[in-house]
């Protein structure tokens, strides 16, 4: 069965599954790589405008919930976990353990989107969304309201990319259900754990310079 897999999942053009494999991983690399210019982007953007204008930014972070912020780095440290523990499975051949740990990433996944919205709704509710609606009180508002476009423009991009990931995990749910992975082909599980790992270690950078600007003090 598992070489009847292999051969379904092997395309025509590629001799062996070794150099589909190599291809496929390849492409996920450039991929990744193209992203992280794109973020890269937003990053430099952000650290300008923060050492333009340290005092303004910190102050409107003190606006962000930090420990929202914090729970929503630790259900996304757990969702690599998960992920990590999919891509074993799948190469061990374990498909029900497969389908558990990439229905758990699903659910942290979620929860992340979740605890996201519900600060997105605080932010309208008091008036932080730039915009005709922008009724920030505090000092250099016009600084701050800079803080809040970069705010949502990262983490509303990132949300997206987060998104994206659970429309392909619901794919390999159903994939996985029917048996299609095993031990000889499980290259979709792989690439979408580095996919997966690369959103959450974004985060892993948003985090700290978003939330923890002047939290010392």
């Amino acid at each position: 069965m598992a070489e009847g897999l292999a051969a379904l999942a092997q395309q025509h053009q590629f001799d062996d599954a070794a150099q589909q494999y190599e291809a496929s991983a390849l492409g996920m690399w450039v991929f990744l790589v193209t992203e992280i210019m794109f973020f890269g982007g937003l990053f430099t953007a952000y650290v300008a405008y923060r050492t333009a204008y340290s005092g303004a930014f910190g102050a409107a972070s003190e606006h962000l919930d930090l420990t929202l912020g914090a729970v929503n780095t630790a259900v996304l440290i757990a969702s690599s976990l998960t992920m990590a523990l999919a891509v074993h499975s799948s190469q061990v051949g374990k498909r029900n353990a497969l389908m558990i740990f990439l229905l758990l990433t699903m659910l942290f996944g979620s929860v992340f989107l979740g605890i996201k919205a519900v600060e997105y709704a605080d932010k309208f509710h008091h008036g932080l969304v730039p915009g005709p609606y922008f009724t920030y009180t505090g000092p250099d508002a016009n600084q701050a309201q800079l803080f809040f476009s970069l705010y949502f423009a990262m983490t509303g991009v990132h949300a997206l990319h987060m998104i994206i990931g659970l429309g392909i995990l619901a794919v390999l749910v159903l994939q996985a259900r029917k048996g299609r992975f095993g031990t000889r082909y499980h290259t979709p599980i792989e690439l979408t754990g580095l996919y997966w790992h690369f959103v959450d270690i974004i985060w892993i950078f948003l985090f700290p310079l978003l939330y923890l600007i002047e939290r010392h003090h």
